[in-house]
């Protein structure tokens, strides 16, 4: 049985030379299914919780067809690849509500480490006491993911030294953040973080991984991913989703994966080379080493994914959603989003003629998908 996958997309917002420019007042205003994020330049949308992976991808591409329409429509504006403010003005932050008292909080206390781009990706566990064993695993595997998606090496037109450097500058908050043992230890624990104001309000959980839901944190029904940068390449983020949908569909029907009881290590020894795992990899992605939560071990984080690859290929082909996973192959052989940018960068290539170059490909290929896939439901 297939869990249930939602997604919410982050993306900046500007023109077709890679100047990233904050239109999501006016884009909030005028069309359906955007809301804004407390810098104006970037916006987000969510798509519905599927299951199938056909209508996920048109649920991707259906948003950013109508909001590239609009774009156009209001002047020579586009959508902007990256996770980061890859071209300049990190100086300043431009406040899209500037009544909200949340974003005034966020604008002060974080400044612009929070204008990023992103996807969060949702899946459906409807018992809170295995959501709380799918989030003890993936927390300690959201490096992966992380290693994976990475598409931000860029800011303020210099090169950072890191993959991701949306990873490396993003505020995780509160401070320390348990591996909660249980449902009432995460009630408790958010509880006593609202009461001493390390968090504002039960959204302010900025960790790699968290339980999400309507009403949290009483009642939660959905692991949220949120280590991965922005993927802007529709068939690898499914890739992404499938290892992820596949490896919590793994543990459902196998308990004994939880790490509390899997590991040789302590709960705070595994926070700690998680903590060093991420990052690792915020720097180095797909080339970092990194510590395996099950014994500490070394291990390169690409034979990692390839392992877990192996491991949960079978689970996915009797889900009937192998054919979502196997384009993984081709991100591991060719690279991520930044590590293809760096390539051209090393070759000669300037930032913002890289940037031009995967804002063409990027709307061509949307494009392509879409006439291919999506055209009847694009047009409806």
């Amino acid at each position: 049985m297939r869990l249930s996958k939602g997604l919410e997309i982050e993306i900046y917002t500007g023109t077709a030379d890679g100047q990233i420019i904050g239109l999501s007042d006016r884009i909030v205003k005028d069309l359906e299914g955007f809301v804004r994020e407390p810098d104006a330049r970037n916006v987000e949308y969510t798509t519905a919780p599927l299951c199938c992976y056909d209508r996920l991808l048109c649920a991707i591409l259906r948003p950013r067809h109508d909001l590239r329409q609009y774009l156009t429509n209001i002047g020579n504006y586009t959508l902007i690849p990256g996770s980061t403010l890859s071209l300049g003005n990190s100086d300043r932050f431009y406040r899209s509500d500037p009544h909200n008292p949340y974003h005034s909080y966020i604008e002060q206390t974080y400044g612009t480490n929070v204008v990023t781009a992103s996807i969060h990706i949702n899946i459906g566990i409807s018992d809170p006491e295995i959501l709380m064993q799918a989030c003890r695993l993936v927390r300690l595997e959201a490096p992966l993911y992380l290693a994976l998606s990475a598409s931000s090496p860029f800011l303020d037109g210099q090169v950072t030294g890191y993959h991701s450097t949306r990873w490396h500058l993003f505020p995780q908050t509160p401070d320390h953040v348990p591996l909660f043992t249980s449902h009432a230890h995460f009630i408790q624990w958010t509880e006593e973080q609202l009461a001493l104001k390390t968090m504002q309000n039960v959204r302010h959980l900025w960790t790699s991984v968290r339980p999400n839901g309507d009403n949290r944190p009483y009642n939660v029904n959905r692991l949220e991913l949120r280590i991965c940068d922005l993927v802007v390449e529709p068939i690898a983020l499914l890739s992404i989703v499938a290892l992820l949908e596949a490896r919590l569909s793994q543990l459902i029907n196998d308990l004994s994966l939880d790490p509390l009881t899997q590991s040789q290590l302590s709960p705070e020894e595994l926070l700690k080379i998680t903590a060093q795992n991420e990052r690792a990899v915020a720097k180095d992605s797909l080339k970092a080493q990194l510590n395996h939560w099950q014994d500490g071990r070394e291990i390169w984080v690409q034979d990692w994914i390839e392992e877990l690859y192996q491991d949960v290929w079978l689970t996915a082909k009797q889900g009937g959603f192998s054919c979502f996973l196997s384009p993984l192959k081709k991100l591991l052989r060719e690279g991520n989003l930044a590590q293809q940018w760096l390539r051209k960068y090393e070759s000669g290539q300037d930032i913002p003629s890289i940037l031009v170059d995967e804002i063409e490909a990027m709307t061509q290929r949307e494009s392509d998908l879409a006439d291919k896939l999506c055209d009847a439901r694009l047009v409806a």
